[in-house]
């Protein structure tokens, strides 16, 4: 299996969250999960980073924060190079898709979960 390394941007401990659901299936399936959100923690031996941290060869970044809440992480999510960001349900942002395709970055309107559990990740 392909493990990627992946960013869950707007990480939380909270098991009802669906960023929670989206780091223990990533674990569970493999991939090399790093993870940044507004309070630190840790969930399946993923440690959530309150601060913004650069992270090399990352492949995805799956997005679980609202349009308002992307804009401070915009120049973040670019400086990290990612080969695709995934735009979970209410995260569609088309002013972030802008600066990914000028940047020739992927971008993807999907459910991380949806995608893990039918092979598409």
């Amino acid at each position: 299996m392909n493990s990627k390394k992946t960013l869950v941007l707007g990480a939380s401990a909270n098991p009802s969250r669906y960023s929670y659901m989206a780091i223990r299936s990533l674990t569970n399936k493999g991939h090399d999960v790093v993870a940044v959100g507004l309070k630190e923690g840790e969930i399946f031996g993923v440690n959530i980073k309150k601060e913004p941290q650069y992270f090399e060869n990352l492949d995805t970044i799956t997005l679980y924060l609202n349009p308002q809440n992307q804009r401070q992480y915009y120049d973040y999510i670019l400086s990290l190079h990612p080969i695709r960001v995934i735009f979970n349900p209410g995260t569609e942002n088309p002013e972030l898709y802008k600066l990914l395709r000028e940047k020739d970055i992927e971008i993807e309107i999907a459910c991380t979960l949806v995608m893990l559990s039918t092979g598409q990740f």
